[in-house]
Protein backbone atom coordinates (compact mmCIF):
# COMPACT_ATOMS: atom_id res chain seq x y z
CA UNK A 1 0.00 0.00 0.00
CA UNK A 2 1.53 3.42 -0.68
CA UNK A 3 1.54 6.52 0.79
CA UNK A 4 -1.23 7.81 -0.86
CA UNK A 5 -3.38 4.87 -0.35
CA UNK A 6 -2.62 5.08 3.13
CA UNK A 7 -3.93 8.07 3.72
CA UNK A 8 -6.90 8.05 1.86
CA UNK A 9 -7.77 5.15 4.15
CA UNK A 10 -7.37 7.81 7.00
CA UNK A 11 -9.27 11.10 5.77
CA UNK A 12 -11.04 10.88 9.44
CA UNK A 13 -9.73 11.11 12.61
CA UNK A 14 -11.77 7.76 13.30
CA UNK A 15 -10.13 5.86 10.47
CA UNK A 16 -7.30 4.72 12.11
CA UNK A 17 -9.04 2.93 14.42
CA UNK A 18 -9.61 -1.08 14.55
CA UNK A 19 -12.80 -1.87 13.46
CA UNK A 20 -15.35 -2.90 16.14
CA UNK A 21 -16.87 -6.46 16.38
CA UNK A 22 -19.42 -7.19 14.41
CA UNK A 23 -22.31 -7.14 16.80
CA UNK A 24 -23.76 -10.54 18.09
CA UNK A 25 -27.49 -11.28 18.46
CA UNK A 26 -28.32 -12.05 21.64
CA UNK A 27 -28.96 -15.07 23.45
CA UNK A 28 -32.83 -16.05 23.56
CA UNK A 29 -34.15 -14.77 26.79
CA UNK A 30 -31.04 -12.64 27.70
CA UNK A 31 -31.45 -8.54 27.96
CA UNK A 32 -28.06 -7.75 29.97
CA UNK A 33 -25.83 -6.14 27.44
CA UNK A 34 -22.49 -6.92 29.25
CA UNK A 35 -23.93 -10.46 29.13
CA UNK A 36 -24.42 -10.20 25.78
CA UNK A 37 -20.86 -9.08 25.18
CA UNK A 38 -19.42 -11.45 27.57
CA UNK A 39 -21.25 -14.15 25.31
CA UNK A 40 -19.40 -13.81 22.21
CA UNK A 41 -15.96 -12.52 23.53
CA UNK A 42 -13.19 -13.19 22.25
CA UNK A 43 -11.43 -16.82 22.60
CA UNK A 44 -8.01 -17.64 23.08
CA UNK A 45 -7.79 -18.85 19.39
CA UNK A 46 -9.07 -15.01 18.79
CA UNK A 47 -5.54 -13.82 19.46
CA UNK A 48 -3.60 -12.10 16.80
CA UNK A 49 -0.75 -14.54 14.98
CA UNK A 50 2.53 -14.73 15.72
CA UNK A 51 5.06 -12.08 14.52
CA UNK A 52 2.09 -9.88 13.82
CA UNK A 53 3.27 -7.51 16.57
CA UNK A 54 -0.23 -7.81 17.61
CA UNK A 55 -0.39 -8.06 21.97
CA UNK A 56 -3.41 -9.10 23.31
CA UNK A 57 -5.35 -7.40 26.09
CA UNK A 58 -4.92 -8.53 29.31
CA UNK A 59 -7.64 -10.76 30.45
CA UNK A 60 -8.26 -12.13 26.59
CA UNK A 61 -9.90 -8.82 25.83
CA UNK A 62 -10.22 -7.76 21.57
CA UNK A 63 -6.36 -7.84 20.58
CA UNK A 64 -4.74 -4.00 19.63
CA UNK A 65 -4.21 -2.98 16.05
CA UNK A 66 -1.23 -4.73 14.89
CA UNK A 67 1.83 -2.81 15.01
CA UNK A 68 3.80 -0.90 11.81
CA UNK A 69 6.04 1.85 13.05
CA UNK A 70 6.93 2.53 9.33
CA UNK A 71 3.37 2.48 8.24
CA UNK A 72 2.31 5.09 11.16
CA UNK A 73 5.35 7.00 10.28
CA UNK A 74 4.45 7.14 6.43
CA UNK A 75 0.80 8.66 7.31
CA UNK A 76 2.67 11.19 9.61
CA UNK A 77 5.03 12.23 7.16
CA UNK A 78 1.99 12.60 4.39
CA UNK A 79 -0.21 14.78 7.22
CA UNK A 80 2.86 17.36 7.77
CA UNK A 81 3.06 17.40 3.46
CA UNK A 82 -0.50 18.56 3.44
CA UNK A 83 -0.16 20.98 6.60
CA UNK A 84 2.70 22.34 4.70
CA UNK A 85 0.90 22.23 1.38
CA UNK A 86 -2.55 24.39 2.59
CA UNK A 87 0.07 27.24 4.40
CA UNK A 88 1.97 27.11 1.04
CA UNK A 89 -1.66 28.00 -0.88
CA UNK A 90 -2.86 30.38 2.00
CA UNK A 91 0.21 32.15 1.63
CA UNK A 92 0.01 32.96 -2.02
CA UNK A 93 -3.68 33.87 -1.81
CA UNK A 94 -6.21 34.66 0.71
CA UNK A 95 -3.87 34.18 3.72
CA UNK A 96 -1.58 36.76 2.25
CA UNK A 97 -4.60 39.02 2.15
CA UNK A 98 -5.79 38.00 5.81
CA UNK A 99 -1.98 39.27 6.81
CA UNK A 100 -2.07 42.31 4.96
CA UNK A 101 -5.52 43.05 6.55
CA UNK A 102 -3.93 42.61 9.93
CA UNK A 103 -1.95 45.24 9.01
CA UNK A 104 -4.45 47.43 7.64
CA UNK A 105 -6.89 47.10 10.72
CA UNK A 106 -3.47 48.29 13.07
CA UNK A 107 -3.14 51.19 10.66
CA UNK A 108 -6.25 52.09 10.58
CA UNK A 109 -6.94 51.43 14.36
CA UNK A 110 -3.51 54.03 15.43
CA UNK A 111 -4.32 57.04 12.67
CA UNK A 112 -6.75 59.03 14.45
CA UNK A 113 -9.46 59.14 12.96
CA UNK A 114 -12.54 56.80 13.56
CA UNK A 115 -13.57 54.21 11.81
CA UNK A 116 -16.77 55.44 11.15
CA UNK A 117 -15.23 58.12 9.09
CA UNK A 118 -12.74 56.49 6.83
CA UNK A 119 -13.62 54.67 3.66
CA UNK A 120 -12.74 51.19 2.29
CA UNK A 121 -13.13 51.20 -1.54
CA UNK A 122 -13.27 48.00 -3.69
CA UNK A 123 -13.12 47.64 -7.23
CA UNK A 124 -11.04 51.07 -7.62
CA UNK A 125 -9.81 52.24 -10.70
CA UNK A 126 -6.26 51.97 -12.02
CA UNK A 127 -5.68 54.44 -14.34
CA UNK A 128 -8.55 57.23 -13.90
CA UNK A 129 -8.93 58.96 -17.21
CA UNK A 130 -7.58 55.92 -19.61
CA UNK A 131 -10.45 53.49 -19.50
CA UNK A 132 -9.06 51.07 -22.10
CA UNK A 133 -5.81 50.50 -20.22
CA UNK A 134 -7.56 50.60 -17.03
CA UNK A 135 -9.89 47.91 -18.87
CA UNK A 136 -6.97 46.12 -18.88
CA UNK A 137 -5.64 45.84 -15.77
CA UNK A 138 -9.34 45.20 -14.17
CA UNK A 139 -9.15 41.68 -16.93
CA UNK A 140 -6.03 40.76 -15.61
CA UNK A 141 -6.51 41.14 -11.89
CA UNK A 142 -9.48 39.16 -12.18
CA UNK A 143 -8.17 36.35 -14.97
CA UNK A 144 -5.07 36.03 -11.94
CA UNK A 145 -7.01 36.04 -8.71
CA UNK A 146 -8.49 32.63 -10.15
CA UNK A 147 -5.29 31.13 -10.25
CA UNK A 148 -5.26 30.01 -6.62
CA UNK A 149 -8.41 28.32 -7.05
CA UNK A 150 -7.09 26.43 -10.23
CA UNK A 151 -4.14 25.53 -8.50
CA UNK A 152 -5.90 24.44 -4.93
CA UNK A 153 -8.04 22.44 -7.75
CA UNK A 154 -5.16 20.43 -9.33
CA UNK A 155 -3.51 19.91 -6.00
CA UNK A 156 -6.52 18.24 -4.68
CA UNK A 157 -6.48 16.06 -7.74
CA UNK A 158 -2.72 15.03 -8.03
CA UNK A 159 -1.66 15.17 -4.53
CA UNK A 160 -3.45 12.27 -2.53
CA UNK A 161 -6.54 12.90 -4.79
CA UNK A 162 -9.73 12.13 -1.82
CA UNK A 163 -11.65 8.83 -2.07
CA UNK A 164 -13.93 9.48 -5.27
CA UNK A 165 -12.10 12.19 -6.93
CA UNK A 166 -12.04 15.64 -7.07
CA UNK A 167 -15.59 16.22 -8.48
CA UNK A 168 -17.37 13.59 -6.23
CA UNK A 169 -15.78 15.42 -3.55
CA UNK A 170 -16.80 18.35 -4.06
CA UNK A 171 -20.10 17.81 -5.92
CA UNK A 172 -18.73 19.13 -8.93
CA UNK A 173 -21.42 16.59 -10.58
CA UNK A 174 -24.65 16.62 -11.73
CA UNK A 175 -27.71 15.93 -11.93
CA UNK A 176 -28.86 18.45 -9.14
CA UNK A 177 -27.02 21.75 -10.80
CA UNK A 178 -30.48 23.71 -11.16
CA UNK A 179 -31.05 22.55 -7.27
CA UNK A 180 -27.75 24.02 -6.31
CA UNK A 181 -28.58 27.16 -8.41
CA UNK A 182 -31.70 27.85 -6.72
CA UNK A 183 -30.14 26.77 -3.44
CA UNK A 184 -27.51 29.33 -3.94
CA UNK A 185 -29.91 32.50 -4.29
CA UNK A 186 -31.52 30.96 -1.27
CA UNK A 187 -28.57 31.19 0.89
CA UNK A 188 -27.59 34.44 -0.72
CA UNK A 189 -31.02 36.18 0.53
CA UNK A 190 -30.13 34.47 4.01
CA UNK A 191 -26.72 35.81 4.59
CA UNK A 192 -27.68 38.81 2.32
CA UNK A 193 -30.11 40.20 4.41
CA UNK A 194 -28.75 40.09 8.09
CA UNK A 195 -25.57 41.20 6.54
CA UNK A 196 -26.95 44.50 5.77
CA UNK A 197 -28.59 44.68 8.75
CA UNK A 198 -24.98 44.12 10.62
CA UNK A 199 -23.34 46.07 8.41
CA UNK A 200 -25.41 49.08 9.44
CA UNK A 201 -25.22 48.24 13.24
CA UNK A 202 -21.22 48.15 12.48
CA UNK A 203 -21.22 51.38 11.27
CA UNK A 204 -23.53 53.00 13.90
CA UNK A 205 -21.31 51.96 16.40
CA UNK A 206 -18.24 53.54 15.08
CA UNK A 207 -16.37 50.26 14.34
CA UNK A 208 -16.54 49.33 11.10
CA UNK A 209 -15.63 51.59 7.76
CA UNK A 210 -17.65 52.72 4.83
CA UNK A 211 -17.23 50.55 2.01
CA UNK A 212 -17.27 52.02 -1.28
CA UNK A 213 -18.26 48.92 -3.19
CA UNK A 214 -17.01 50.21 -6.25
CA UNK A 215 -15.06 52.99 -7.44
CA UNK A 216 -14.88 52.41 -11.44
CA UNK A 217 -17.31 54.80 -13.17
CA UNK A 218 -17.56 56.69 -16.67
CA UNK A 219 -16.78 52.95 -19.07
CA UNK A 220 -19.00 51.01 -20.96
CA UNK A 221 -17.10 48.06 -19.44
CA UNK A 222 -18.39 48.88 -15.91
CA UNK A 223 -21.72 46.77 -15.59
CA UNK A 224 -19.51 43.29 -16.89
CA UNK A 225 -16.18 43.97 -15.16
CA UNK A 226 -18.32 44.19 -11.75
CA UNK A 227 -19.86 41.00 -12.81
CA UNK A 228 -16.74 39.23 -13.81
CA UNK A 229 -15.18 40.48 -10.25
CA UNK A 230 -18.21 38.76 -8.08
CA UNK A 231 -17.49 35.59 -9.91
CA UNK A 232 -14.08 35.42 -9.77
CA UNK A 233 -13.91 36.62 -5.72
CA UNK A 234 -16.90 34.12 -5.19
CA UNK A 235 -14.58 31.07 -6.92
CA UNK A 236 -11.47 31.56 -5.27
CA UNK A 237 -12.54 32.24 -1.54
CA UNK A 238 -15.00 29.42 -1.93
CA UNK A 239 -13.12 27.04 -3.57
CA UNK A 240 -9.51 27.79 -1.67
CA UNK A 241 -11.52 28.41 1.80
CA UNK A 242 -14.26 25.85 1.35
CA UNK A 243 -13.32 23.25 -0.96
CA UNK A 244 -9.77 22.61 -0.48
CA UNK A 245 -8.79 23.74 3.26
CA UNK A 246 -12.47 21.91 4.48
CA UNK A 247 -10.96 18.64 2.30
CA UNK A 248 -7.65 18.54 3.17
CA UNK A 249 -7.33 19.82 6.75
CA UNK A 250 -10.29 16.60 7.23
CA UNK A 251 -8.06 14.18 5.18
CA UNK A 252 -5.16 15.50 7.69
CA UNK A 253 -7.35 14.49 10.95
CA UNK A 254 -8.85 17.47 12.41
CA UNK A 255 -12.76 17.36 13.53
CA UNK A 256 -15.28 19.03 11.33
CA UNK A 257 -15.76 22.22 13.94
CA UNK A 258 -11.75 22.77 14.16
CA UNK A 259 -11.84 23.12 10.09
CA UNK A 260 -15.26 24.57 9.67
CA UNK A 261 -13.92 27.50 12.90
CA UNK A 262 -10.49 28.11 11.61
CA UNK A 263 -11.59 28.29 7.93
CA UNK A 264 -14.09 31.11 9.24
CA UNK A 265 -11.42 32.89 11.25
CA UNK A 266 -9.16 33.11 8.04
CA UNK A 267 -12.43 34.66 6.05
CA UNK A 268 -13.06 37.27 8.58
CA UNK A 269 -9.27 38.56 9.31
CA UNK A 270 -8.88 38.67 5.44
CA UNK A 271 -12.00 41.05 5.37
CA UNK A 272 -10.50 43.07 8.57
CA UNK A 273 -9.43 45.91 6.65
CA UNK A 274 -13.01 47.18 6.45
CA UNK A 275 -13.31 47.48 10.20
CA UNK A 276 -14.54 44.65 13.25
CA UNK A 277 -18.09 44.80 11.54
CA UNK A 278 -16.55 43.36 8.32
CA UNK A 279 -14.40 40.67 10.42
CA UNK A 280 -17.89 39.44 12.17
CA UNK A 281 -20.19 39.38 9.37
CA UNK A 282 -17.80 36.83 6.97
CA UNK A 283 -16.60 35.16 10.10
CA UNK A 284 -20.55 34.02 10.47
CA UNK A 285 -20.59 34.23 6.54
CA UNK A 286 -17.62 31.42 6.57
CA UNK A 287 -19.10 29.32 9.43
CA UNK A 288 -22.66 28.78 7.62
CA UNK A 289 -21.29 28.23 4.44
CA UNK A 290 -18.54 25.64 6.17
CA UNK A 291 -21.27 23.65 8.07
CA UNK A 292 -23.68 23.46 4.87
CA UNK A 293 -20.09 21.96 2.75
CA UNK A 294 -19.54 19.52 5.10
CA UNK A 295 -23.26 18.30 5.32
CA UNK A 296 -24.05 18.75 1.46
CA UNK A 297 -20.67 17.92 0.08
CA UNK A 298 -21.95 20.65 -3.08
CA UNK A 299 -19.52 23.72 -3.29
CA UNK A 300 -21.72 25.00 -6.43
CA UNK A 301 -24.32 26.80 -3.97
CA UNK A 302 -21.80 28.34 -2.10
CA UNK A 303 -20.29 29.77 -5.56
CA UNK A 304 -23.45 30.71 -6.23
CA UNK A 305 -24.70 32.31 -3.29
CA UNK A 306 -21.61 34.55 -3.27
CA UNK A 307 -21.82 35.42 -6.74
CA UNK A 308 -24.68 36.71 -5.87
CA UNK A 309 -23.99 38.65 -2.88
CA UNK A 310 -21.08 40.49 -4.67
CA UNK A 311 -23.04 40.94 -7.29
CA UNK A 312 -25.56 42.91 -5.82
CA UNK A 313 -23.37 44.86 -3.68
CA UNK A 314 -21.38 46.01 -6.26
CA UNK A 315 -23.68 46.61 -9.25
CA UNK A 316 -26.16 47.69 -6.97
CA UNK A 317 -23.72 50.17 -5.25
CA UNK A 318 -22.88 51.22 -9.04
CA UNK A 319 -26.14 51.63 -9.52
CA UNK A 320 -27.84 53.64 -6.81
CA UNK A 321 -24.79 55.15 -4.96
CA UNK A 322 -24.74 58.57 -7.95
CA UNK A 323 -28.67 58.83 -6.07
CA UNK A 324 -28.04 57.98 -2.30
CA UNK A 325 -25.95 59.93 -0.24
CA UNK A 326 -26.00 57.60 3.01
CA UNK A 327 -24.45 54.68 0.77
Amino acid sequence: MDEATELRSSDTPSSTAAPAPRAASAAPGSSDPAQRDSDHAPRDSDSAPRGTGATPLSGGGVPLVPVDPERDRRIARRRRLLIIETVLVLAISLGQSAWYSILRIIERMTRGVPLAKQTSTLNASVTPGRPWLDLGYQLSDIAFGVVPALLAIYLLATVNPPRGGVRHRLGLVGPRWGHDLGAGVVIAAAIGIPGLGLYAASRALGINTTVQASALQGAWWVIPVLILAAVMNAVLEETVMIGYLITRWLQVGWSTLTVVLASALIRGTYHLYQGWGGFLGNVVMGAVLGLIFTRTRRLLPLVVAHTVLDVVSFVGYALLAPHLSWL
